[in-house]
């Protein structure tokens, strides 16, 4: 049974998270103070720690940092989840820089609570591979990562923790350049996570006007604002029970990552043009290809809300840096694209395949996606080559400067975009995915190109 230390020195706030756990089927011992949670500690051997922050009239926490430093110094793996009625940013982030996994403010709501809990016993006790046995196909028999193709160690690597965090509702941060395949990371935890029957919600948080932000986030009541005709459903409300993707996170204005920070955290919001708090249940990932940390120095994001969202942070590596995965991709994309578009003598010749292993790759895997099905939807011929694949090149590594070559490469995006309007019939969520765009992106780009209705 799961054994709990609870730290506070209001007795009847140790009564109530003592019979709380109880029901929840964990044991549990309390203490009133530091002194006696160090004791209790070495003593019971405790599989985490739930402490109060202040332990006498002052309420700087400054007490319950010196403790969190003591238990430390004993376990560096515990977890500790601190709760106090006196919460700050600093504090907070002071906290979970002296190794908290979580910052909860009294009253807390019982079900976040035992939710974190659980997330942190979980990611404690989550079993890791021996590195001898290291492998995709080890990964296989454990995970569904059909859709994410590669061996590249690197890769496996991230593989490895995702598999291993999505049974928990760990908040995940998804690190790396545009076009390395974040979305199918993110995807990936959730199909292999206990929300999988529940909603996976994609949101693109770069795609989102600040002054829209609320009503596409929390949603709106019915003239709430002057063009608000009908109730709207939130993003976070369409999450419940389910997975929420915060796409481009970094591009977030300041105003915003407040509102964002205070559901992360309270699990609660208010309907725009309502006062009534609305729950919601979700897990939220995020990503982004910024540097936040930088971001974070420079005052354009919030240092509260990287600690809330980077309880798990997973680094995608580039293409650049796994070439060892393009021919799998390479004969991945092939295949897919025989069947799309019934061509099943559709073959890619060897020497393409090694070319294509020296190319810079400056879009990722979103770039290598998109030039090979370019390619096919050009190409007559079912055999591709070389001279097939080097004609299709949107962004030559000599760059000439030359305005016609841009005119040209706009005309080549024009007729792409043309295409997939007449294959998925204008469906816009289709051509997004299609071309590797997100939805705003898309939209811009019909816009410039005069390609609406």
């Amino acid at each position: 049974m799961t054994h709990i230390l609870i730290v506070d020195d209001d007795s009847a706030i140790c009564a109530s998270l003592s019979l709380l756990f109880k029901q929840s089927g964990y044991s549990s011992v309390k203490a009133g103070n530091p002194e006696d949670a160090l004791h209790l500690f070495r003593e019971s051997n405790p599989d985490i720690v739930i402490m109060d922050m202040n332990f006498s009239r002052e309420t700087s926490g400054d007490e319950g940092l010196d403790l969190l430093k003591e238990l430390r110094k004993l376990s560096e793996s515990i977890p500790v989840i601190l709760i106090t009625a006196w919460g700050s940013i600093d504090l907070a982030v002071k906290g979970m820089k002296s190794g908290a996994f979580d910052f909860i403010n009294k009253p807390w709501d019982n079900r976040h609570l035992l939710r974190s809990v659980q997330t942190a016993l979980d990611l404690h006790s989550a079993p890791t591979f021996d590195s001898i046995s290291f492998s995709r196909q080890k990964l296989d028999e454990s995970y569904d990562f059909s859709n994410i193709i590669g061996e590249d160690p690197q890769l496996l690597k991230v593989l490895d923790t995702a598999g291993r965090v999505s049974a928990t509702d760990a908040s995940v941060l998804i690190l790396g350049s545009s076009g390395t395949g974040k979305e199918l990371i993110a995807e990936a935890i959730h199909a292999n996570s206990a929300r999988r029957n529940g909603p996976f919600v994609k949101v693109n948080l770069g795609g989102i006007s600040n002054s829209l932000f609320e009503s596409e986030m929390f949603g709106h009541k019915r003239g709430s604002f002057t063009d608000a005709k009908h109730d709207r459903i939130g993003r976070f409300e369409k999450a419940h029970k389910g997975t929420i993707f915060l796409d481009e996170i970094g591009d977030l204005d300041r105003g915003c990552q407040v509102k964002l920070m205070r559901v992360l955290q309270d699990r609660n919001f208010e309907i725009l043009g309502s006062s009534q708090t609305k729950k919601v249940d979700f897990r939220v990932i995020a990503a982004t290809n910024r540097d936040l940390d930088s971001m974070v120095a420079s005052g354009d994001f919030r240092e509260d809300l990287l600690y809330r969202i980077n309880l798990i942070s997973l680094r995608i590596p580039e293409l650049n840096e796994r070439r060892g995965d393009i021919p799998l991709l390479a004969r991945y994309y092939i295949d897919n694209l025989r069947i799309l578009y019934n061509r099943p003598n559709l073959t890619l010749e060897s020497a393409a395949v090694d070319w294509l292993q020296k190319l810079n790759w400056n879009g990722n895997v979103r770039e290598f996606k998109n030039l090979i099905e370019r390619t096919v939807l050009v190409t007559p011929s079912d055999h591709l080559t070389v001279k097939h694949i080097s004609s299709q090149l949107q962004n030559p590594s000599q760059d000439t400067g030359d305005e016609s070559q841009h005119k040209t490469l706009e005309a080549m995006e024009v007729a792409m975009i043309e295409k997939y309007m007449i294959l998925y019939d204008k469906n816009i969520s289709k051509m997004a995915e299609a071309l590797g765009l997100s939805r705003a992106a898309l939209y811009r780009r019909l816009e410039k190109y005069g390609l609406g209705e």
